[in-house]
C-alpha cells in the first residue's frame, strides 16, 4: 500500500474510529450504572467495528471480502437495530406497561440469527459479489444488496415511531426538544443512508460508505444525552440544594411511589409515623386529581393528620424529568405553627391571654348586638361588673403568680355560673363583666349572685384562708338603667363602689338589691 493510500484510509477509517471510540468512552464514564449510557456506548461500539472492518478488509485480498462481510459486517448491522430500539424505547418510557417477559428480550432475538449464522460459517447471509477499483474494494450493487439496503431503511424509519409517541404524550418543552432532536438526528440519517447506500460512487468514496451516517447518528445520540443529563434531577449541581432545602421535597412517580425525599420531608413522615408509601394516600382527591393531571400547583392548603398528629402544609408541586420519566415533584411548606401564632394573634385581638376570656372591645360588640335583639324582642338585660376585693394583697403576700392563679379560677367560676344564659369577659386587672339575658326577677339575679358568691368564697377558704378575699359586685338592668353600653357600665361601676364601701359583703345595685 503507498502512502497516499494510507493516509486516505486513515481519513476514511482512522478518524472515524477514533471519534466512536472517544464517543463511547465519554458516555459510558458519564455514568457506568445508567442504562442508556451503556446502550449507546454499546451502538457507537457497534459502528466503530463497523469501520474497523472495512479498515482491515481494504487491506487484505479480495477473497477475504464475503467472509469478513457476512460473519462481521452482517452481524454488527444486524445487532445495532435492537440496541438502537432498545435505547428509544428505555429513553422516551414507552417501555413501562410492557411485560416482563418481553422487555427489552424482544430487542435481542436478531442475535439468535447471528450466533447461528457464524456457527454455520456464514451460510445463513453470505456475500460474495465484490471487485477491486484502485484500492478499494466494493461489493456488486445487485437485488440482494437493494434489498438489504431498503430493510436497512425501513428499520430507520421505525425509530421514528417511539419518538413521535413520546414527543406527542410529553407535556415537558425540554423533553419535547430532546425528542425533536433525536427525530432529526434519525431524518439526518435515513437521508444520508439512502443517497450514500442506494448510489455506486465507484472510485469516488469508500464501499459502504452509508455506514457513515451512524457517526451522525452517534454525534445526535452523544448530544441529547449530554442535554438529557443536565436535565437529570440528580446532576451534582442540584444534589446540595436538595438535601439543604428547610422545606421537605418528595419525588413521587404518578402511582404514588416516593422516589426520593430530603432530610426535611424524611422528618416530616417520622413525625406523621408514616412510611413513605403511605403518604400518596393521604391527599385529599382533589390534589391527586390536579396531580395525576399533571396541573400547576401553587400554595394548595393540605391538612394531614395520621395516629393523633396534625399538619397543615402548602403543597406546591411541578413536574420533571428523571430516569427520562416524568415524576412528580411535591415541595411541603409545614405552616402548621405559623397558622397557630396567627389564630393566636387574630384570638388575643379580642380575647383576654391570661383568662382566654374575651376582652373589653369583643365584649362591648357583643353587648351591643345583644341590646338591640333586647330591644326588638322588648326583653330585658342584666349587667354586673365584678371586682376582687383585696386582690393586691393576694400579691403582695403570695406573689403575681397566685394572683395569676385566683384570676383563672375565677374566669372560670364565672364561665360555670353564666353558660348559656349571657356572656362575660375580663376587663383588666382584677375587673370581670357579664351580662344575663331576659332575667325577670330581682330575686333571680340575687340567687345567682349568691350562688357565685359562695362558689367564690369556697375557693378562697380553701387557698387562702388568711386573706379576706372576696367579690364587690355592682349591677345595672337594661332598658331601665340605660339603653346603651357606656350608660350602663357606668351605672354598673356606680353600684360596684358602693359595694366596695360597704364592709360587709354587700351587693349593691343604683336600683337598690340588697343582701
Amino acid at each position: 500500500m503507498e502512502l497516499n493510500e494510507a493516509l486516505l484510509l486513515l481519513m476514511t477509517h482512522g478518524l472515524p474510529i477514533l471519534f466512536l471510540t472517544f464517543m463511547a468512552t465519554d458516555i459510558l464514564l458519564r455514568n457506568k450504572r445508567k442504562t442508556e449510557h451503556i446502550l449507546i456506548s454499546l451502538i457507537a461500539i457497534c459502528f466503530l467495528l463497523l469501520f474497523v472492518e472495512e479498515f482491515l478488509r481494504n487491506q487484505v485480498p479480495i477473497e477475504y471480502s464475503p467472509i469478513l462481510s457476512s460473519i462481521w459486517l452482517s452481524s454488527v448491522g444486524f445487532i445495532i437495530p435492537g440496541l438502537c430500539f432498545h435505547f428509544l424505547i428505555k429513553f422516551t418510557g414507552i417501555y413501562t406497561n410492557w411485560p416482563r417477559f418481553l422487555y427489552p428480550y424482544i430487542f435481542y432475538v436478531p442475535l439468535l440469527f447471528v450466533i447461528l449464522n457464524i456457527l454455520t460459517g456464514a451460510k445463513l447471509i453470505y456475500t460474495q459479489d465484490f471487485f477491486e477499483v484502485g484500492m478499494w474494494k466494493y461489493p456488486i450493487y445487485n437485488k440482494n444488496y437493494y434489498i438489504a439496503m431498503t430493510v436497512s431503511t425501513i428499520i430507520d424509519f421505525l425509530y421514528l415511531i417511539p419518538l413521535l409517541i413520546a414527543k406527542y404524550r410529553t407535556k415537558l418543552e425540554e423533553q419535547r426538544a430532546i425528542y425533536h432532536q433525536l427525530i432529526v438526528g434519525v431524518c439526518v440519517a435515513i437521508i444520508l443512508n439512502i443517497v450514500l447506500g442506494y448510489f455506486n460512487y465507484e472510485n469516488t468514496l469508500p464501499p459502504y460508505s452509508f455506514i457513515y451516517a451512524g457517526i451522525v447518528w452517534c454525534y445526535f445520540l452523544r448530544r441529547i444525552m449530554k442535554q438529557h443529563d443536565f436535565l437529570n434531577l440528580y446532576d451534582k449541581r442540584y444534589e446540595k440544594l436538595f438535601r439543604l432545602n428547610p422545606n421537605a421535597i418528595l419525588l413521587l412517580d404518578f402511582k404514588g411511589i416516593i422516589h426520593d425525599a430530603n432530610p426535611a420531608a424524611t422528618k416530616l413522615l417520622d413525625n406523621l409515623n408514616l412510611r413513605q408509601e403511605q403518604f400518596f394516600t393521604l391527599l385529599d382527591d382533589m390534589l391527586k386529581e390536579q396531580l395525576l393531571s399533571e396541573k400547576e400547583i401553587k400554595d394548595y392548603a393540605l391538612s394531614i393528620s395520621n395516629n393523633d398528629v396534625q399538619r397543615l402544609l402548602l403543597v406546591n408541586a411541578d413536574y420533571i424529568l428523571m430516569d427520562n420519566q416524568m415524576h412528580i415533584l411535591l415541595i411541603l411548606q409545614d405552616v402548621t405553627l405559623q397558622k397557630q401564632y396567627q389564630r393566636e394573634i387574630e384570638f388575643l385581638a379580642y380575647h383576654d391571654a391570661l383568662t382566654r376570656l374575651p376582652n373589653r372591645r369583643s365584649f362591648t360588640i357583643q353587648l351591643e348586638a345583644v341590646m338591640e335583639t333586647c330591644r326588638k324582642e322588648q326583653q330585658t338585660l342584666t349587667l354586673l361588673l365584678i371586682d376582687i376585693d383585696n386582690f393586691k394583697c393576694l400579691n403582695d403576700t403570695y406573689g403575681h403568680q397566685a394572683g395569676d392563679e385566683l384570676l383563672q379560677v375565677t374566669a372560670q367560676i364565672l364561665q360555670d355560673a353564666v353558660k348559656d344564659t349571657g356572656d362575660l369577659a375580663r376587663l383588666g386587672g382584677d375587673e370581670f363583666v357579664l351580662f344575663l339575658r331576659d332575667v325577670h326577677s330581682k330575686q333571680l339575679t340575687k340567687q345567682f349572685i349568691e350562688q357565685l358568691q359562695s362558689t367564690f368564697s369556697q375557693h378562697i377558704t380553701t387557698t387562702h384562708p388568711d386573706l379576706p378575699i372576696s367579690l364587690s359586685i355592682g349591677i345595672s338592668q337594661f332598658p331601665e338603667d340605660g339603653r346603651d353600653v357606656q350608660t350602663l357600665m357606668h351605672h354598673a361601676d356606680q353600684a360596684m363602689y358602693v359595694a366596695k364601701r360597704s364592709s360587709k359583703l354587700e351587693i349593691a345595685s343604683k336600683r337598690g338589691i340588697h343582701e
